[in-house]
Protein backbone atom coordinates (compact mmCIF):
# COMPACT_ATOMS: atom_id res chain seq x y z
CA UNK A 1 0.00 0.00 0.00
CA UNK A 2 1.24 3.47 -0.88
CA UNK A 3 1.72 5.70 2.17
CA UNK A 4 0.22 9.17 1.85
CA UNK A 5 1.36 12.18 3.80
CA UNK A 6 -1.04 13.98 6.14
CA UNK A 7 -2.77 17.02 4.65
CA UNK A 8 -1.85 20.34 6.22
CA UNK A 9 -4.55 23.04 6.09
CA UNK A 10 -2.63 25.79 7.82
CA UNK A 11 -2.06 24.53 11.39
CA UNK A 12 -4.64 21.76 11.01
CA UNK A 13 -3.34 18.29 10.14
CA UNK A 14 -5.91 16.16 8.32
CA UNK A 15 -5.13 12.45 8.40
CA UNK A 16 -6.24 10.64 6.39
CA UNK A 17 -6.32 13.47 3.83
CA UNK A 18 -10.09 13.29 3.32
CA UNK A 19 -12.54 16.22 3.24
CA UNK A 20 -16.34 16.19 3.24
CA UNK A 21 -17.47 18.49 0.43
CA UNK A 22 -19.93 21.26 1.31
CA UNK A 23 -23.36 20.38 -0.09
CA UNK A 24 -26.42 22.60 0.27
CA UNK A 25 -29.06 21.13 2.55
CA UNK A 26 -26.89 18.07 3.19
CA UNK A 27 -23.70 18.81 5.13
CA UNK A 28 -25.41 20.38 8.11
CA UNK A 29 -24.33 19.58 11.66
CA UNK A 30 -26.31 16.29 11.92
CA UNK A 31 -24.83 14.82 8.74
CA UNK A 32 -21.34 15.96 9.70
CA UNK A 33 -21.84 14.24 13.07
CA UNK A 34 -22.75 10.96 11.37
CA UNK A 35 -19.77 11.10 9.04
CA UNK A 36 -17.39 11.96 11.89
CA UNK A 37 -18.72 9.10 13.99
CA UNK A 38 -18.06 6.61 11.22
CA UNK A 39 -14.58 8.03 10.61
CA UNK A 40 -13.64 8.00 14.29
CA UNK A 41 -13.20 11.75 14.14
CA UNK A 42 -10.63 11.58 11.35
CA UNK A 43 -10.86 13.89 8.32
CA UNK A 44 -12.15 17.41 7.75
CA UNK A 45 -15.91 18.09 7.58
CA UNK A 46 -17.00 21.36 5.99
CA UNK A 47 -20.28 23.17 6.60
CA UNK A 48 -22.78 23.70 3.84
CA UNK A 49 -22.16 26.91 1.94
CA UNK A 50 -22.81 30.20 3.72
CA UNK A 51 -23.59 33.36 1.75
CA UNK A 52 -21.36 36.18 2.94
CA UNK A 53 -24.04 38.84 2.70
CA UNK A 54 -26.44 36.72 4.79
CA UNK A 55 -23.72 36.15 7.38
CA UNK A 56 -22.85 39.83 7.66
CA UNK A 57 -26.56 40.65 7.98
CA UNK A 58 -26.94 37.90 10.63
CA UNK A 59 -29.72 36.13 8.79
CA UNK A 60 -31.42 33.81 11.28
CA UNK A 61 -31.20 30.70 9.11
CA UNK A 62 -27.57 31.42 8.31
CA UNK A 63 -26.65 31.84 11.96
CA UNK A 64 -28.11 28.41 12.66
CA UNK A 65 -26.13 26.87 9.81
CA UNK A 66 -22.82 28.02 11.32
CA UNK A 67 -23.50 26.37 14.68
CA UNK A 68 -20.98 23.61 15.28
CA UNK A 69 -21.14 20.70 17.67
CA UNK A 70 -18.69 20.97 20.56
CA UNK A 71 -16.84 17.92 19.23
CA UNK A 72 -16.16 19.45 15.79
CA UNK A 73 -12.50 20.32 15.50
CA UNK A 74 -11.47 22.08 13.42
CA UNK A 75 -14.66 24.00 12.66
CA UNK A 76 -14.79 24.56 8.93
CA UNK A 77 -17.06 27.06 7.12
CA UNK A 78 -17.48 27.46 3.38
CA UNK A 79 -18.30 30.98 2.23
CA UNK A 80 -19.78 32.16 -1.04
CA UNK A 81 -19.55 35.77 -2.14
CA UNK A 82 -19.10 38.01 -5.17
CA UNK A 83 -18.27 41.33 -3.54
CA UNK A 84 -14.72 41.62 -2.15
CA UNK A 85 -15.73 44.06 0.59
CA UNK A 86 -18.60 41.86 1.81
CA UNK A 87 -16.37 38.78 1.72
CA UNK A 88 -13.79 40.64 3.78
CA UNK A 89 -16.42 41.67 6.34
CA UNK A 90 -17.70 38.10 6.62
CA UNK A 91 -14.22 36.72 7.17
CA UNK A 92 -13.45 39.40 9.75
CA UNK A 93 -16.70 38.56 11.55
CA UNK A 94 -15.72 34.88 11.69
CA UNK A 95 -12.33 35.80 13.14
CA UNK A 96 -13.57 38.40 15.64
CA UNK A 97 -16.41 36.21 16.94
CA UNK A 98 -14.44 32.94 16.84
CA UNK A 99 -17.01 31.27 14.60
CA UNK A 100 -14.66 28.85 12.82
CA UNK A 101 -11.09 27.60 12.53
CA UNK A 102 -10.91 27.32 8.74
CA UNK A 103 -12.55 29.20 5.86
CA UNK A 104 -13.17 27.74 2.41
CA UNK A 105 -14.35 29.89 -0.52
CA UNK A 106 -16.77 28.51 -3.13
CA UNK A 107 -16.05 29.20 -6.79
CA UNK A 108 -17.60 25.99 -8.07
CA UNK A 109 -21.36 26.46 -8.00
CA UNK A 110 -22.86 25.81 -11.50
CA UNK A 111 -26.47 26.66 -10.61
CA UNK A 112 -27.97 28.97 -13.30
CA UNK A 113 -29.45 31.49 -10.87
CA UNK A 114 -25.92 32.02 -9.52
CA UNK A 115 -23.92 31.97 -12.76
CA UNK A 116 -26.37 34.29 -14.55
CA UNK A 117 -25.31 36.95 -12.02
CA UNK A 118 -21.61 36.18 -12.45
CA UNK A 119 -21.19 34.13 -9.30
CA UNK A 120 -20.01 30.61 -8.53
CA UNK A 121 -18.14 28.80 -11.28
CA UNK A 122 -18.56 31.80 -13.59
CA UNK A 123 -16.53 34.09 -11.34
CA UNK A 124 -12.94 32.83 -11.86
CA UNK A 125 -13.21 33.89 -15.50
CA UNK A 126 -12.98 37.46 -14.21
CA UNK A 127 -9.39 37.26 -13.01
CA UNK A 128 -9.24 40.68 -11.27
CA UNK A 129 -12.42 40.00 -9.31
CA UNK A 130 -11.18 36.61 -8.18
CA UNK A 131 -7.92 38.18 -7.06
CA UNK A 132 -9.72 40.96 -5.17
CA UNK A 133 -11.97 38.49 -3.31
CA UNK A 134 -9.06 36.27 -2.33
CA UNK A 135 -7.02 39.28 -1.26
CA UNK A 136 -9.78 40.56 1.03
CA UNK A 137 -10.41 37.11 2.49
CA UNK A 138 -6.78 36.40 3.30
CA UNK A 139 -6.13 39.91 4.58
CA UNK A 140 -9.01 39.64 7.06
CA UNK A 141 -8.46 36.02 8.09
CA UNK A 142 -5.63 36.60 10.54
CA UNK A 143 -4.24 33.19 11.52
CA UNK A 144 -7.15 31.27 9.99
CA UNK A 145 -6.27 29.33 6.84
CA UNK A 146 -8.25 30.26 3.71
CA UNK A 147 -8.80 27.64 1.01
CA UNK A 148 -10.87 27.62 -2.16
CA UNK A 149 -12.89 25.16 -4.25
CA UNK A 150 -13.37 25.62 -7.97
CA UNK A 151 -14.13 23.90 -11.26
CA UNK A 152 -12.05 23.60 -14.43
CA UNK A 153 -13.81 26.54 -16.00
CA UNK A 154 -17.06 27.64 -17.57
CA UNK A 155 -16.88 25.24 -20.51
CA UNK A 156 -14.22 23.60 -22.66
CA UNK A 157 -13.61 26.89 -24.49
CA UNK A 158 -13.22 28.91 -21.29
CA UNK A 159 -10.91 27.01 -18.96
CA UNK A 160 -9.80 28.96 -15.90
CA UNK A 161 -8.36 26.60 -13.31
CA UNK A 162 -4.66 27.13 -14.02
CA UNK A 163 -4.91 30.93 -13.95
CA UNK A 164 -7.10 30.75 -10.86
CA UNK A 165 -4.63 28.46 -9.15
CA UNK A 166 -1.75 30.83 -9.76
CA UNK A 167 -3.79 33.79 -8.49
CA UNK A 168 -4.65 31.80 -5.37
CA UNK A 169 -1.00 31.11 -4.62
CA UNK A 170 -0.06 34.75 -5.15
CA UNK A 171 -2.83 35.92 -2.78
CA UNK A 172 -1.90 33.57 0.05
CA UNK A 173 -4.54 30.86 -0.23
CA UNK A 174 -3.57 27.80 1.82
CA UNK A 175 -4.93 25.02 -0.43
CA UNK A 176 -7.09 24.50 -3.52
CA UNK A 177 -9.72 21.88 -4.27
CA UNK A 178 -10.50 21.23 -7.94
CA UNK A 179 -13.68 19.54 -9.16
CA UNK A 180 -12.62 17.99 -12.45
CA UNK A 181 -15.62 19.25 -14.40
CA UNK A 182 -16.61 22.50 -16.06
CA UNK A 183 -19.72 24.43 -15.10
CA UNK A 184 -21.32 23.24 -18.35
CA UNK A 185 -20.89 19.63 -17.28
CA UNK A 186 -22.67 20.18 -13.97
CA UNK A 187 -22.43 16.63 -12.57
CA UNK A 188 -22.61 14.73 -15.85
CA UNK A 189 -20.00 12.80 -17.75
CA UNK A 190 -16.70 11.80 -16.19
CA UNK A 191 -14.55 13.99 -13.96
CA UNK A 192 -11.23 14.95 -15.53
CA UNK A 193 -8.65 13.74 -13.05
CA UNK A 194 -5.86 14.74 -15.43
CA UNK A 195 -6.79 18.38 -14.76
CA UNK A 196 -6.17 17.75 -11.06
CA UNK A 197 -2.72 16.42 -11.90
CA UNK A 198 -2.01 19.48 -14.07
CA UNK A 199 -3.05 21.83 -11.29
CA UNK A 200 -0.79 20.02 -8.83
CA UNK A 201 2.14 20.51 -11.21
CA UNK A 202 1.15 24.15 -11.77
CA UNK A 203 0.96 25.16 -8.09
CA UNK A 204 3.47 22.97 -6.24
CA UNK A 205 3.69 25.56 -3.46
CA UNK A 206 0.39 24.57 -1.80
CA UNK A 207 -1.75 21.44 -1.36
CA UNK A 208 -4.15 20.51 -4.16
CA UNK A 209 -7.22 18.42 -3.39
CA UNK A 210 -9.08 16.40 -5.99
CA UNK A 211 -12.86 16.21 -6.29
CA UNK A 212 -15.13 14.31 -8.65
CA UNK A 213 -16.26 10.70 -9.10
CA UNK A 214 -15.06 9.36 -5.75
CA UNK A 215 -17.67 6.71 -5.04
CA UNK A 216 -15.54 4.42 -2.87
CA UNK A 217 -12.36 4.38 -0.82
CA UNK A 218 -10.60 2.64 -3.70
CA UNK A 219 -11.54 5.57 -5.97
CA UNK A 220 -9.97 7.98 -3.48
CA UNK A 221 -6.75 6.00 -3.31
CA UNK A 222 -6.61 5.73 -7.09
CA UNK A 223 -7.11 9.48 -7.50
CA UNK A 224 -4.25 10.17 -5.11
CA UNK A 225 -1.93 7.78 -6.96
CA UNK A 226 -2.89 8.90 -10.48
CA UNK A 227 -2.90 12.66 -9.93
CA UNK A 228 -0.37 13.21 -7.14
CA UNK A 229 -2.93 15.35 -5.32
CA UNK A 230 -2.53 15.95 -1.60
CA UNK A 231 -6.04 15.01 -0.53
CA UNK A 232 -9.54 14.18 -1.74
CA UNK A 233 -12.88 15.95 -1.39
CA UNK A 234 -15.87 13.61 -1.26
CA UNK A 235 -19.36 14.88 -2.08
CA UNK A 236 -22.10 12.89 -3.77
CA UNK A 237 -20.36 9.59 -2.97
CA UNK A 238 -21.40 9.85 0.67
CA UNK A 239 -25.07 10.65 0.05
CA UNK A 240 -26.95 8.03 2.04
CA UNK A 241 -23.57 6.51 2.89
CA UNK A 242 -21.99 8.27 5.88
CA UNK A 243 -20.05 5.05 6.54
CA UNK A 244 -18.01 5.84 3.43
CA UNK A 245 -15.79 7.77 5.82
CA UNK A 246 -15.10 4.57 7.76
CA UNK A 247 -14.11 2.99 4.45
CA UNK A 248 -11.86 5.95 3.62
CA UNK A 249 -10.05 5.63 6.95
CA UNK A 250 -9.69 1.86 6.45
CA UNK A 251 -8.43 2.37 2.89
CA UNK A 252 -5.84 4.99 3.73
CA UNK A 253 -4.68 3.22 6.89
CA UNK A 254 -4.83 -0.26 5.34
CA UNK A 255 -6.61 -1.64 8.40
CA UNK A 256 -9.18 -3.98 6.92
CA UNK A 257 -12.35 -4.55 4.95
CA UNK A 258 -14.90 -1.92 3.97
CA UNK A 259 -18.25 -1.50 5.70
CA UNK A 260 -20.82 -2.93 3.20
CA UNK A 261 -23.60 -2.72 5.84
CA UNK A 262 -26.74 -4.81 5.60
CA UNK A 263 -30.17 -3.19 5.58
CA UNK A 264 -30.58 -3.49 9.36
CA UNK A 265 -27.50 -1.33 9.95
CA UNK A 266 -28.59 1.07 7.21
CA UNK A 267 -32.05 1.40 8.77
CA UNK A 268 -30.51 2.19 12.16
CA UNK A 269 -28.36 4.89 10.53
CA UNK A 270 -31.44 6.34 8.83
CA UNK A 271 -33.32 6.67 12.12
CA UNK A 272 -30.30 8.18 13.85
CA UNK A 273 -29.85 10.68 11.02
CA UNK A 274 -33.51 11.72 11.25
CA UNK A 275 -33.29 11.98 15.06
CA UNK A 276 -30.19 14.18 14.87
CA UNK A 277 -31.94 16.45 12.38
CA UNK A 278 -34.91 16.81 14.71
CA UNK A 279 -32.69 17.67 17.65
CA UNK A 280 -30.78 20.20 15.57
CA UNK A 281 -33.95 21.84 14.24
CA UNK A 282 -35.69 21.66 17.61
CA UNK A 283 -38.66 19.84 16.10
CA UNK A 284 -38.93 16.10 15.50
CA UNK A 285 -41.42 16.42 12.64
CA UNK A 286 -39.29 19.00 10.84
CA UNK A 287 -36.29 16.73 11.24
CA UNK A 288 -38.07 13.72 9.73
CA UNK A 289 -39.46 15.82 6.91
CA UNK A 290 -35.97 17.18 6.16
CA UNK A 291 -34.67 13.61 6.20
CA UNK A 292 -37.04 12.51 3.43
CA UNK A 293 -34.65 13.59 0.69
CA UNK A 294 -32.07 11.11 2.01
CA UNK A 295 -34.33 8.03 1.90
CA UNK A 296 -33.70 7.02 -1.72
CA UNK A 297 -29.94 7.41 -1.30
CA UNK A 298 -29.83 5.19 1.78
CA UNK A 299 -31.99 2.50 0.18
CA UNK A 300 -30.32 2.45 -3.24
CA UNK A 301 -29.93 -1.15 -4.42
CA UNK A 302 -31.96 -2.74 -1.63
CA UNK A 303 -35.17 -4.63 -2.36
CA UNK A 304 -37.81 -2.14 -1.26
CA UNK A 305 -41.14 -2.02 -3.04
CA UNK A 306 -42.38 1.12 -4.71
CA UNK A 307 -45.31 1.45 -2.31
CA UNK A 308 -43.02 1.31 0.72
CA UNK A 309 -40.68 3.84 -0.87
CA UNK A 310 -43.66 6.17 -1.29
CA UNK A 311 -44.65 5.71 2.36
CA UNK A 312 -41.11 6.40 3.56
CA UNK A 313 -41.05 9.55 1.46
CA UNK A 314 -43.96 11.05 3.41
CA UNK A 315 -43.10 10.06 6.99
CA UNK A 316 -43.40 12.79 9.61
CA UNK A 317 -42.35 11.17 12.92
CA UNK A 318 -39.53 8.97 14.19
CA UNK A 319 -42.01 6.31 15.31
CA UNK A 320 -43.56 6.23 11.85
CA UNK A 321 -40.15 6.04 10.17
CA UNK A 322 -39.00 3.24 12.49
CA UNK A 323 -42.22 1.30 12.07
CA UNK A 324 -42.10 1.42 8.29
CA UNK A 325 -38.44 0.44 8.17
CA UNK A 326 -39.19 -2.52 10.48
CA UNK A 327 -41.55 -3.89 7.83
CA UNK A 328 -38.65 -4.37 5.41
CA UNK A 329 -36.53 -7.50 5.09
CA UNK A 330 -33.78 -6.13 7.31
CA UNK A 331 -31.60 -9.20 6.80
CA UNK A 332 -30.72 -8.09 3.28
CA UNK A 333 -26.95 -7.82 2.77
CA UNK A 334 -25.28 -4.86 1.12
CA UNK A 335 -26.52 -5.09 -2.49
CA UNK A 336 -24.19 -5.72 -5.39
CA UNK A 337 -24.08 -2.59 -7.53
CA UNK A 338 -25.13 -0.20 -4.78
CA UNK A 339 -21.84 1.65 -5.10
CA UNK A 340 -21.40 4.16 -7.88
CA UNK A 341 -22.97 7.47 -8.91
CA UNK A 342 -25.44 9.05 -6.51
CA UNK A 343 -27.26 12.36 -6.47
CA UNK A 344 -27.38 14.74 -9.42
CA UNK A 345 -25.96 13.50 -12.73
CA UNK A 346 -27.21 16.05 -15.28
CA UNK A 347 -24.64 17.35 -17.74
CA UNK A 348 -23.96 19.19 -20.99
CA UNK A 349 -25.82 22.28 -19.86
CA UNK A 350 -25.55 25.71 -21.39
CA UNK A 351 -24.07 27.95 -18.72
CA UNK A 352 -26.28 30.97 -18.11
CA UNK A 353 -24.10 34.08 -17.84
CA UNK A 354 -24.59 37.84 -17.68
CA UNK A 355 -24.78 39.57 -21.06
CA UNK A 356 -21.33 39.99 -22.56
CA UNK A 357 -19.65 38.07 -19.73
CA UNK A 358 -17.18 36.24 -21.97
CA UNK A 359 -16.09 39.28 -24.00
CA UNK A 360 -13.35 40.36 -21.61
CA UNK A 361 -12.00 38.35 -18.66
CA UNK A 362 -10.69 41.57 -17.13
CA UNK A 363 -13.91 43.60 -17.26
CA UNK A 364 -15.71 42.95 -13.96
CA UNK A 365 -18.54 45.46 -14.31
CA UNK A 366 -21.19 42.79 -14.86
CA UNK A 367 -21.05 41.33 -11.35
CA UNK A 368 -23.95 42.12 -9.03
CA UNK A 369 -24.42 41.47 -5.33
CA UNK A 370 -27.65 39.80 -6.41
CA UNK A 371 -25.47 36.81 -7.23
CA UNK A 372 -25.25 36.15 -3.50
CA UNK A 373 -28.20 33.79 -3.35
CA UNK A 374 -28.92 31.19 -0.73
CA UNK A 375 -27.96 28.23 -2.82
CA UNK A 376 -24.94 26.03 -3.29
CA UNK A 377 -23.21 23.32 -5.24
CA UNK A 378 -19.83 22.77 -6.74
Amino acid sequence: MTAFSPLAIGPHIVQPPVVLAPMAGITNAPFRTLCREFSGGKGLFVSEMITTRALVERNEKTMQLIRFDATEQPRSIQLYGVDPVTVGKAVRMIVDEDLADHIDLNFGCPVPKVTRKGGGSALPYKRPLLRAILNEAVANAGDLPVTMKMRKGIDDDHITFLDAGRIAVEEGVTAIALHGRTAAQHYGGTADWEAIARLKEHVPEIPVLGNGDIWSADDALRMMRETGCDGVVVGRGCLGRPWLFADLVAGFEGTGAYAAPGLRVVADAMVRHARLLGEWLGDEARGVIDFRKHVAWYLKGFSVGSEMRKKLAVTSSLDELSAQLSELDLDQPWPVGADGPRGRTSGNNRVVLPDGWLKDPYDCSGVSEEAELDTSGG
